[in-house]
Protein backbone atom coordinates (compact mmCIF):
# COMPACT_ATOMS: atom_id res chain seq x y z
CA UNK A 1 0.00 0.00 0.00
CA UNK A 2 2.63 2.54 0.78
CA UNK A 3 4.51 1.69 -2.18
CA UNK A 4 0.98 2.48 -4.44
CA UNK A 5 0.96 6.08 -2.25
CA UNK A 6 5.09 6.50 -2.91
CA UNK A 7 4.13 5.59 -6.64
CA UNK A 8 1.28 7.72 -7.33
CA UNK A 9 3.04 10.66 -5.35
CA UNK A 10 5.44 10.08 -8.06
CA UNK A 11 3.50 10.06 -11.34
CA UNK A 12 1.52 13.31 -10.18
CA UNK A 13 4.76 14.96 -9.55
CA UNK A 14 5.90 13.69 -12.73
CA UNK A 15 2.45 14.93 -14.35
CA UNK A 16 2.72 18.45 -12.87
CA UNK A 17 7.00 19.06 -14.27
CA UNK A 18 6.71 17.72 -17.54
CA UNK A 19 4.26 20.41 -18.95
CA UNK A 20 7.12 22.61 -17.31
CA UNK A 21 9.76 21.02 -19.46
CA UNK A 22 7.56 21.08 -22.73
CA UNK A 23 6.91 25.16 -21.96
CA UNK A 24 10.77 25.63 -21.33
CA UNK A 25 12.04 23.55 -24.35
CA UNK A 26 9.45 25.24 -26.41
CA UNK A 27 10.54 28.62 -25.23
CA UNK A 28 14.17 27.83 -25.71
CA UNK A 29 13.21 26.92 -29.99
CA UNK A 30 11.47 30.16 -29.85
CA UNK A 31 14.38 31.95 -28.65
CA UNK A 32 16.72 30.22 -31.37
CA UNK A 33 15.00 30.38 -33.90
CA UNK A 34 13.83 34.32 -33.57
CA UNK A 35 17.84 35.13 -33.08
CA UNK A 36 18.81 33.29 -36.40
CA UNK A 37 15.75 34.89 -38.22
CA UNK A 38 17.17 37.86 -36.96
CA UNK A 39 20.62 36.85 -37.81
CA UNK A 40 20.12 36.19 -41.18
CA UNK A 41 17.91 38.83 -42.11
CA UNK A 42 19.21 41.34 -40.94
CA UNK A 43 22.63 41.53 -39.39
CA UNK A 44 24.93 42.89 -41.58
CA UNK A 45 27.03 39.74 -43.51
CA UNK A 46 30.77 41.36 -42.51
CA UNK A 47 28.87 40.89 -38.52
CA UNK A 48 27.28 37.93 -38.73
CA UNK A 49 29.79 35.05 -38.43
CA UNK A 50 30.59 36.49 -34.77
CA UNK A 51 26.65 36.97 -34.36
CA UNK A 52 26.13 32.93 -34.82
CA UNK A 53 29.07 31.91 -33.19
CA UNK A 54 27.01 33.45 -30.04
CA UNK A 55 24.14 31.61 -31.36
CA UNK A 56 25.85 28.38 -31.35
CA UNK A 57 27.39 29.05 -28.25
CA UNK A 58 23.26 29.19 -26.32
CA UNK A 59 22.78 26.40 -28.00
CA UNK A 60 25.35 24.52 -26.74
CA UNK A 61 24.21 25.10 -23.13
CA UNK A 62 20.59 23.71 -24.42
CA UNK A 63 22.52 20.58 -25.88
CA UNK A 64 24.29 20.38 -22.85
CA UNK A 65 21.17 20.22 -20.88
CA UNK A 66 19.39 18.06 -23.03
CA UNK A 67 21.98 15.80 -25.32
CA UNK A 68 18.76 14.05 -25.93
CA UNK A 69 16.65 16.33 -27.46
CA UNK A 70 15.62 16.47 -31.39
CA UNK A 71 15.21 20.50 -31.22
CA UNK A 72 18.33 20.90 -29.13
CA UNK A 73 20.32 19.11 -31.63
CA UNK A 74 18.89 20.67 -34.75
CA UNK A 75 19.27 24.17 -33.92
CA UNK A 76 22.73 23.89 -32.98
CA UNK A 77 23.55 21.93 -36.49
CA UNK A 78 21.63 24.75 -38.01
CA UNK A 79 23.42 27.36 -36.24
CA UNK A 80 26.74 25.98 -36.94
CA UNK A 81 26.27 25.37 -40.63
CA UNK A 82 24.98 28.79 -40.82
CA UNK A 83 28.07 30.13 -39.03
CA UNK A 84 30.16 27.89 -41.38
CA UNK A 85 28.54 29.66 -44.32
CA UNK A 86 29.48 33.09 -42.92
CA UNK A 87 32.80 31.91 -42.30
CA UNK A 88 33.68 30.61 -45.37
CA UNK A 89 36.59 28.99 -46.78
CA UNK A 90 38.74 25.70 -45.21
CA UNK A 91 38.53 27.24 -41.96
CA UNK A 92 34.65 26.55 -42.01
CA UNK A 93 35.20 22.60 -42.77
CA UNK A 94 35.34 22.17 -38.77
CA UNK A 95 32.37 23.70 -38.02
CA UNK A 96 30.64 22.09 -40.85
CA UNK A 97 31.24 18.87 -39.41
CA UNK A 98 30.21 19.98 -36.42
CA UNK A 99 26.77 21.08 -37.88
CA UNK A 100 26.55 17.25 -39.69
CA UNK A 101 27.36 15.45 -36.76
CA UNK A 102 24.19 17.55 -34.72
CA UNK A 103 21.71 16.88 -37.83
CA UNK A 104 22.59 13.21 -37.87
CA UNK A 105 21.92 13.27 -34.21
CA UNK A 106 18.59 15.58 -34.90
CA UNK A 107 17.53 13.04 -37.13
CA UNK A 108 18.20 9.95 -35.59
CA UNK A 109 16.11 11.38 -32.51
CA UNK A 110 13.37 12.61 -34.76
CA UNK A 111 12.68 11.25 -38.63
CA UNK A 112 10.74 14.06 -39.65
CA UNK A 113 13.83 16.25 -39.41
CA UNK A 114 11.94 19.25 -37.98
CA UNK A 115 9.65 19.00 -40.48
CA UNK A 116 12.37 18.37 -43.06
CA UNK A 117 14.93 21.54 -41.59
CA UNK A 118 17.35 18.61 -40.67
CA UNK A 119 17.29 17.18 -43.95
CA UNK A 120 17.86 20.44 -46.28
CA UNK A 121 20.28 21.69 -44.35
CA UNK A 122 22.69 18.28 -44.25
CA UNK A 123 21.78 18.66 -48.32
CA UNK A 124 23.26 21.73 -48.12
CA UNK A 125 26.14 20.95 -46.21
CA UNK A 126 26.92 17.96 -48.63
CA UNK A 127 26.77 19.87 -51.51
CA UNK A 128 28.70 23.12 -50.68
CA UNK A 129 31.58 21.41 -48.60
CA UNK A 130 34.60 19.89 -50.78
CA UNK A 131 34.33 16.15 -51.41
CA UNK A 132 37.11 13.67 -49.81
CA UNK A 133 40.11 14.02 -48.72
CA UNK A 134 39.44 17.46 -47.72
CA UNK A 135 35.82 17.49 -46.08
CA UNK A 136 32.99 15.37 -47.01
CA UNK A 137 31.08 16.98 -49.85
CA UNK A 138 29.18 14.00 -52.22
CA UNK A 139 26.42 15.25 -54.55
CA UNK A 140 24.25 11.62 -53.94
CA UNK A 141 24.15 12.28 -51.25
CA UNK A 142 23.25 15.87 -51.51
CA UNK A 143 20.61 14.91 -53.46
CA UNK A 144 19.65 12.28 -51.12
CA UNK A 145 19.01 14.44 -48.69
CA UNK A 146 17.13 17.16 -50.57
CA UNK A 147 14.67 14.23 -52.20
CA UNK A 148 14.04 13.35 -48.62
CA UNK A 149 13.37 16.80 -47.63
CA UNK A 150 11.12 17.10 -50.54
CA UNK A 151 9.23 14.10 -49.12
CA UNK A 152 8.33 15.73 -45.80
CA UNK A 153 7.60 19.27 -46.91
CA UNK A 154 7.39 19.37 -50.71
CA UNK A 155 5.98 22.99 -51.28
CA UNK A 156 8.18 24.70 -48.71
CA UNK A 157 10.38 27.79 -50.55
CA UNK A 158 13.61 26.48 -48.53
CA UNK A 159 13.54 22.82 -50.03
CA UNK A 160 12.98 23.70 -53.29
CA UNK A 161 15.06 26.75 -52.85
CA UNK A 162 18.18 25.07 -52.33
CA UNK A 163 17.64 21.59 -54.26
CA UNK A 164 17.48 24.38 -57.19
CA UNK A 165 20.76 25.80 -56.26
CA UNK A 166 22.39 22.68 -55.86
CA UNK A 167 20.59 21.16 -59.48
CA UNK A 168 22.15 24.51 -61.04
CA UNK A 169 25.61 23.40 -59.91
CA UNK A 170 25.36 20.11 -61.03
CA UNK A 171 24.48 21.56 -64.53
CA UNK A 172 20.71 20.43 -64.75
CA UNK A 173 19.28 23.95 -65.61
CA UNK A 174 16.04 22.60 -66.97
CA UNK A 175 15.64 21.10 -63.63
CA UNK A 176 16.96 23.76 -61.50
CA UNK A 177 14.29 26.74 -63.56
CA UNK A 178 11.66 24.21 -62.21
CA UNK A 179 12.16 24.01 -58.54
CA UNK A 180 13.01 27.78 -58.36
CA UNK A 181 10.12 28.24 -59.55
CA UNK A 182 8.48 26.10 -57.09
CA UNK A 183 10.09 27.90 -54.41
CA UNK A 184 8.94 31.23 -55.89
CA UNK A 185 5.41 29.73 -55.52
CA UNK A 186 5.85 27.86 -51.96
CA UNK A 187 4.63 28.05 -48.93
CA UNK A 188 6.45 30.07 -46.42
CA UNK A 189 6.32 29.11 -42.60
CA UNK A 190 5.18 31.30 -40.01
CA UNK A 191 7.85 30.54 -37.64
CA UNK A 192 10.49 31.53 -40.27
CA UNK A 193 8.96 34.40 -42.56
CA UNK A 194 11.23 36.31 -42.51
CA UNK A 195 13.92 34.19 -43.97
CA UNK A 196 11.76 32.00 -46.35
CA UNK A 197 10.36 35.42 -47.77
CA UNK A 198 14.17 36.10 -48.04
CA UNK A 199 14.41 32.75 -50.08
CA UNK A 200 11.47 33.62 -51.84
CA UNK A 201 13.43 36.32 -53.78
CA UNK A 202 16.42 34.59 -54.47
CA UNK A 203 14.48 32.08 -55.93
CA UNK A 204 12.99 34.54 -58.48
CA UNK A 205 16.12 35.86 -59.48
CA UNK A 206 17.45 32.36 -59.70
CA UNK A 207 14.46 31.37 -62.19
CA UNK A 208 14.92 34.37 -64.43
CA UNK A 209 18.59 34.26 -64.48
CA UNK A 210 17.95 30.84 -66.03
CA UNK A 211 15.20 31.39 -68.05
CA UNK A 212 17.51 34.30 -69.65
CA UNK A 213 20.46 31.53 -70.53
Amino acid sequence: MRYCRLLGTALLVMALVAPGLAVADEEAVDALRERWETITTEVPESEQEQAYAELVDQATRWVDDNPEEADARLWRGISLASQARAKGGTGALGLAKEAREDLEKAVELDPDGGNGSAYVTLGALYHRVPGWPLGFGDSDTAEALFQSAREIRPDGVDVNYYYAVFLEDEGRDDDAREYARRAVEGDVRESRQASDEALRDKAWELAERLSNR
